[in-house]
Order: structure tokens, then C-alpha cells, then sequence
């Protein structure tokens, strides 16, 4: 007779999509604890995390280190930068306002910037929805190597970025942007007179009770519980690099404890911040926007019920926030460090664990079953998505992967008969069979949701492995620089005998030699080409995911 999980995995269902009880209370904390500790070491930062269904807290607790060079214990009372969860308090306050009639999410940002480039065809509603086209200003070069420690007013803020070319024209498309919401506290400082932060200190952190919720800047004076933020260099942790607060702004300089943001969740979505119909503004999704966002809120799903959420990441800190609305649960979870160690999962990782758990409805356990060597070569072969893209499965080191063009390589487990899920996240893949057990097709469900993604085996040939070779120094030399294209900065540089490659606000990785002028990266399907073959490149192409970008090198 064919198990559960067979019989389970032929339908293309997951044991979480049946009809499961919704644990005790107790079962729940029992839970939560394990997860807690499963990504906690005690003498490493840490994290405070707390669940609850309506008002009734189910767990709340912390682990880890407040302060590493002091020894000072995690507790769920201490107080963390929250980065862009920040982004759902200015949101809701120009939202306030709108329902004051003080200004309208039609007006335009000239109206509360004068002079700010072609600020009259940017609305405050492109502001909020990332649909301004405004060149986010943490993106620029050479940001967070010193001008992110300076103490600015909004004013020279503002004037760091308004002149830097758009990315897009107003609402033509949809890029997360940090300086929107700066733009964000300008329109609110304008309209009220008041700081950002003490309009919403006095909207929202006094009449609310969250006493613990404020603007992070020290300067203003010592912030009773704050823990210390980290940063994880190499194998060893390091306090995280310092930023002025006054620089995240609107954007990111909260802080906040997970007490406070439960109380937070519960004002908001309880109809305590704002009315309904400007609650209902918050919940419209950008339009053409990554994952459905609205104003200051991501709308996603859950084990099949909305989700409203949203994660905050600044140096040495990482926070998330979320709700289901129609279950009343929620989960907040601040870590004292912006990086994790290998096989930790993030902050948002865990609220999903937990409020899947809470559901009833748990992502399936990560156990892998054995699987024969040549079964798994069976599942070897191009699943073509689209003419761009395709999903490459192959057998490496005597594990099953899967690598999305111009994404990086990801290990599967397998859980059961033709089922796998992957390894950093709780996607899950199904193969098919045809009558004569040949596997002829997938089926993806990203973040195992909905009904999956059906992807038939194409004929084409198992793309080969690509082999490195070694160069003379003099080969590699030639290629050291920056590279410049629109403002982004692609730098290569030797590092311990090895060249690498970095992005603009991305992390540097090694990259690997095909030939005098290609070049290939491990982590994400790409390749940088560097012409001419001879003398100093002076330019490098980026190719990754069908597209091309040429990097001219810098004087």
C-alpha cells in the first residue's frame, strides 16, 4: 500500500495543504522553542521573538547575547533598530494626515519640495509605493563607505540624491527605494512642522502606549535597553558598522521592541491608527512591483491565507514583522546582528515557521529520505520555464540541485517518493512520471503555495560544468578597477591571491577564470566578459538571466 506522503506527492499536494488541527497552546510554545533555539547559539547575538493570536501572547522569549563584549543576556524587553519596518509607521502617518484632509496621495512632491528635479509628476503615492523612479540614495557608490556617518538634516539629505538620474520615469515602474521614504518625512516635517519622528511620536507611540518605540538617533540621548548590532566577519562577529541615524530617516531609524510591535499590529489592523478606507489604501499593491506592496505593508500569503508583513535589515540589525488577518496571529522577531551564520534562517524565515506552526498548517520537516544514486539521475535534465529561462536539475557531489537561469545553485532534500524541497527556503519541487516511469516534467511551488508551476523536460542537453583555469598574474592585474554603469559601480579586486567582484550594495564573491577575458561566478548563474583581450580592460559585461550590462571603467 503506497504511504501518505506518496500518495500525497502523485497529487502534488503537501501534507500542509490537508485539513490539520490547529495545535494547543502549548504545543505551540513547545514549538517556538525549538525553533528559538535551533538558531540560537548563547554566546553569539541573538534574537527576541514573540507570537500571538489577538491579544493572547502564545510565546515570547529571547536568546543569544544582548552585548558580546559584556555577556549580557538576550531579553524580550530589550530594544532593537527595526530598519524598514519603520517604512509602516511613516506610511500610516501620512495616511493619518490624508484623513485629516491635510494633503491628498494625488499631490504632488513638488508641493512639499519645492524644486525637488520634475517633483511635479511624483506623488505622494509613488512616494510610498516605490513607483517614483527616484534613484534610491543607498544605492549610490560610495555610500556606506564614509557619507552614511555623516549627521545631515533632511534638507542636505534630500540634496545627497534629487539630482542623480531616475531609474524610471514616475510610475512607469516599480523599484524599492529608500529615498522615497525620506521624501516620506519631508512631506510629513512640511505639513506638520514638525520632525518626522515627533509627529509620530505624538500620532502614534504616546496615545498607543509603545513605549519603547521611538527614533533611534543617540544623539538625542541614551535609548534605556538598546542592545548592541553586529556583524559577522569571516567566522568571527564584529560590531556592525556605524551609520548616522539620521540617514535612514523615515526609511529605517525606528526602534522597537516585539512587545510594542504586537501592540503595533493590533492598532494598525484593529482599525485604532487609521479608518478603514485609508487602511484599505495601504492594502492596494503597486503595480508592478516585485511581491504585491502597498503603502508601507507587503500583501502576501501564507499556507494559503493573507499575509501583511514587512522586514527591516540596517547595519547590525534585522527585524520582521507580520500578520494574518484572518487568524489574528502575529509574529514579530529582532536580531541583534544584520548577518547569520551558516544554516540559521533569517528573521522572516521564522515568523513564517511560526505562524505556519500556529495555523496547523506546518511547512514539511526538512528530513531527507535515501534516495539511490541513479534515481537521482534520473531527475538530471533542462526544465524549460519560458525561451529566456530555464531550470537546470543536476547531480552534484551526490546531491540533487536546481539553478534558475541567472540564479544561483540550490541543494534539494528529498522528503519522499519524487518530492524535494529546497535546503534555504521552504520551496518545494515535485517530479512527474509518465506511464512508463520516466520523469518527464516538474512541478515548482515557490514557498510551497498555491498549485504549482508545472515545467515540462525539454530534449536539450544537460549544460556542461563550467571548469576553471589559472592565469598568469599579469592577465588578472589588467582587469583591477571600477567599472561604472548609471550610477552603480562594478569593482574588481584582489583579495588573498583571488580576484573578485562587487556590486553596489551587494557582497563581494570570488570569480573564476574560463579564458583570458570570461570569467564565471559559483554563487548565481553569470558571466563577466572583459574587453579588449589585451592591455587594461576597459570595460566588463555583466551577463546573468538573458540580459547584458555594459561597465565602462573608471578614470
Amino acid at each position: 500500500m503506497r504511504s501518505l506522503a506518496a500518495i500525497l506527492a502523485a497529487l502534488c499536494l503537501s501534507p500542509a495543504s490537508v485539513l490539520a488541527a490547529v495545535p494547543t497552546d502549548a504545543e505551540v510554545a513547545s514549538y517556538a522553542q525549538a525553533v528559538s533555539e535551533g538558531n540560537c547559539q548563547a554566546d553569539a547575538p541573538g534574537m527576541a521573538l514573540l507570537l500571538a493570536r489577538g491579544d493572547e501572547v502564545l510565546f515570547r522569549a529571547a536568546c543569544g547575547r544582548a552585548s558580546l563584549e559584556l555577556g549580557v543576556p538576550l531579553t524580550p524587553e530589550h530594544v532593537f533598530r527595526i530598519g524598514s519596518v519603520t517604512k509602516q509607521f511613516a506610511a500610516a502617518a501620512v495616511l493619518k494626515l490624508v484623513e485629516e484632509g491635510k494633503l491628498k496621495l494625488t499631490d504632488p512632491l513638488s508641493q512639499f519640495v519645492p524644486g525637488y528635479p520634475k517633483g511635479e509628476a511624483v506623488t505622494v503615492r509613488m512616494l510610498l509605493n516605490h513607483t517614483s523612479g527616484i534613484k534610491s540614495y543607498t544605492d549610490l557608490p560610495g555610500i556606506m563607505d564614509g557619507p552614511i556617518r555623516q549627521d545631515l538634516s533632511t534638507e542636505k539629505l534630500i540634496a545627497s540624491f534629487k539630482d542623480q538620474s531616475p531609474d524610471f520615469a514616475p510610475g512607469e515602474g516599480w523599484s524599492y527605494n529608500n529615498s522615497g521614504y525620506v521624501l516620506v518625512g519631508a512631506v510629513i516635517e512640511q505639513v506638520t512642522g514638525k520632525p518626522w519622528h515627533q509627529y509620530l511620536q505624538e500620532a502614534f507611540f504616546s496615545p498607543l502606549g509603545l513605549q519603547h518605540t521611538r527614533y533611534g538617533d543617540p544623539v538625542a540621548g541614551v535609548i534605556p535597553g538598546h542592545v548592541s548590532g553586529y556583524t559577522l566577519n569571516g567566522e568571527r562577529w564584529a560590531p556592525a558598522a556605524f551609520l548616522s541615524m539620521t540617514q535612514p530617516h523615515a526609511a529605517g531609524a525606528l526602534v522597537s521592541t516585539v512587545d510594542d510591535l504586537l501592540a503595533w499590529n493590533r492598532a494598525l489592523h484593529g482599525g485604532k491608527v487609521i479608518g478603514k478606507t485609508q487602511y484599505q489604501e495601504m492594502l492596494v499593491p503597486a503595480k508592478g512591483a516585485e511581491s504585491p506592496y502597498g503603502l508601507g505593508i507587503e500583501i502576501g500569503s501564507l499556507r494559503g491565507e493573507k499575509v501583511l508583513q514587512h522586514g527591516g535589515g540596517i547595519p547590525g540589525f534585522s527585524a520582521f514583522l507580520m500578520y494574518l488577518p484572518d487568524s489574528e496571529l502575529s509574529a514579530a522577531v529582532l536580531y541583534n546582528a544584520d548577518s547569520g551564520r551558516p544554516g540559521m534562517l533569517g528573521t522572516g524565515r521564522i515568523a513564517q515557521q511560526l505562524l505556519a506552526h500556529a495555523l496547523g498548517k506546518p511547512y514539511p520537516e526538512k528530513k531527507a529520505v535515501s534516495i539511490d544514486p541513479e534515481t537521482l539521475k534520473d531527475y538530471e535534465g533542462v526544465y524549460r520555464i519560458d525561451a529566456q529561462t530555464t531550470r537546470v536539475i543536476r547531480v552534484v557531489d551526490g546531491k540533487l540541485t536546481s539553478q534558475r537561469s541567472g540564479s544561483t545553485a540550490f541543494t534539494l532534500i528529498p522528503i519522499g517518493a519524487d518530492t524535494f524541497l529546497f535546503d534555504d527556503n521552504f520551496s518545494r519541487i515535485v517530479f512527474e512520471r509518465d506511464a512508463e516511469g520516466k520523469v518527464t516534467a516538474m512541478r515548482f511551488f515557490p514557498e510551497d503555495e498555491g498549485e504549482g508551476e508545472r515545467v515540462a523536460r525539454s530534449d536539450e542537453a544537460l549544460p556542461a560544468e563550467r571548469k576553471a583555469i589559472t592565469l598568469p598574474p599579469a592577465a588578472v592585474e589588467r582587469l583591477v578597477g571600477d567599472y561604472t554603469l548609471e550610477g552603480a559601480t562594478l569593482k574588481i579586486f584582489l583579495e588573498d591571491g583571488s580576484l573578485r567582484a562587487q556590486l553596489t550594495g551587494q557582497p563581494a564573491f570570488e570569480i573564476y577564470a574560463e579564458s583570458a577575458t570570461s570569467f564565471f561566478l559559483t554563487v548565481v548563474d553569470a558571466t563577466l566578459e572583459f574587453a579588449p583581450a589585451e592591455g587594461a580592460a576597459t570595460q566588463v559585461t555583466l551577463k546573468q538571466g538573458g540580459q547584458e550590462m555594459v561597465f565602462k571603467r573608471s578614470p
